[in-house]
């Protein structure tokens, strides 16, 4: 039986491209430690499509 860790993978996706119209979306795959932030996270990445950085949010 795998045992179960603190470190889980999650989704980060830009906030500002649905309100631009423009299609296609932005999401980086990145991990995190369930113990220091059990909110979600809330990085700013890069926005290859919009070729600006922005706030990107975790999604479930």
């Amino acid at each position: 039986m795998a045992k179960k860790g603190n470190r889980v993978q999650v989704i980060l996706e830009c906030t500002e491209h649905k309100a631009s119209g423009m299609p296609g979306t932005s999401r980086y795959i990145t991990t995190k430690n369930r113990k220091n932030t059990p909110d979600r996270m809330e990085l700013k990445k890069y926005n290859p499509i919009l070729k600006k950085m922005t706030v990107h949010k975790e999604i479930k």
